[in-house]
This record gives structure tokens, sequence and C-alpha cells, in this order.
């Protein structure tokens, strides 16, 4: 698995890796989100999703829903909070396979919960809180599509500075 790390010093930094996100990930990404409460998951979905172009306002933890869509931008966003949820066979009542062989990107929230459902090669982010305002990312890349785009997601970080 191929990684890279990226710290983000304030909310602004969080909306350009949202960004580059939005603009690497090929669709049919899966993206499984990591950390603790408050470290950031909804807000990088929302920067993501904003950058699709769906209302930042439009994009709230689907905790009690479950799973989210939004449709309004220029590629799906499939938004999972398994938070809540029992165990695997709670998740997978709610046709994940569907999402991920789907189009657009489908970003799962407390990913840990349901490692054993997700697919083997997917996109994984761990959040980590470093500060009030600064977090620290650790994006890994299992499968070939992915480790390409962390490639070109990790050239397009560092011709950037924030």
């Amino acid at each position: 698995m191929t990684g890279l790390t990226y710290h983000a010093n304030d909310e602004a930094a969080t909306t350009a890796l949202g960004t580059a996100l939005a603009e690497h990930l090929p669709d049919g990404s899966v993206v499984a989100l990591c950390g603790t409460l408050g470290a950031g998951k909804t807000r990088l979905v929302q920067a993501i999703a904003e950058a699709t172009g769906v209302p930042r306002e439009n994009v709230v933890s689907p905790t009690f829903v479950l799973v989210q869509e939004y449709r309004q931008g220029r590629r799906p966003i499939f938004h999972f909070d398994t938070y809540r949820l029992a165990d695997d066979d709670e998740f997978l009542e709610l046709g994940p396979d569907e999402y991920f062989e789907g189009e657009g990107l489908t970003l799962i929230e407390w990913a840990d919960r349901v490692e054993a459902c997700l697919p083997r090669e997917r996109f994984n982010i761990q959040i980590e809180v470093t500060g009030e305002t600064q977090r620290t990312f650790h994006l890994a890349a299992s499968g070939e599509r992915y480790q390409s785009a962390l490639a070109e997601l990790q050239n397009w970080l560092s011709s950037r500075s924030y």
C-alpha cells in the first residue's frame, strides 16, 4: 500500500485537499475515512462535494440517515456514516456494493467499523487532530488505479502552497 501524509494548518488547507481529491480520484472510487470524533471527516466530505458543485450547506453527516446521495454536482457523491451501525450485516443491508460499483465517489465515515465489507482496492484516509485547526491526513492507496491517483494527488499538492 502506497501512502502520503498531508499537513493542513487550517480549514483552507483541508478544503484544498478536498478539491484535489475531487479532481484526482477516478469515478467509482471508494474512500475509507477514519479518525476520532471531531477529526474532520464530514468537513473533508463537504470539501470534496463542494469541489464537484454540491453546495457545502447541503452536505451533512448522515449519522441518522446512514447514507446521503448528492447528485447536484459534476458527478455523484455517496456519503456513508457507519458510526451507529451495530455490525457488518447492518452495513450490508444498505446495499453498499451498488454504490461501490457505480459512478461517482463513495465516501465512508468510520470505515474502520465495516472494514471487512469494503473493497480490497480503495483509498484510505486517516485523519489525526494535531491542533485546534490543524489536521494531519494519512492517505493510502490500495490498488493500481488508486496508486495512480495518489501519485497525481501528490504532484498536485506539492505544486501548491497553502
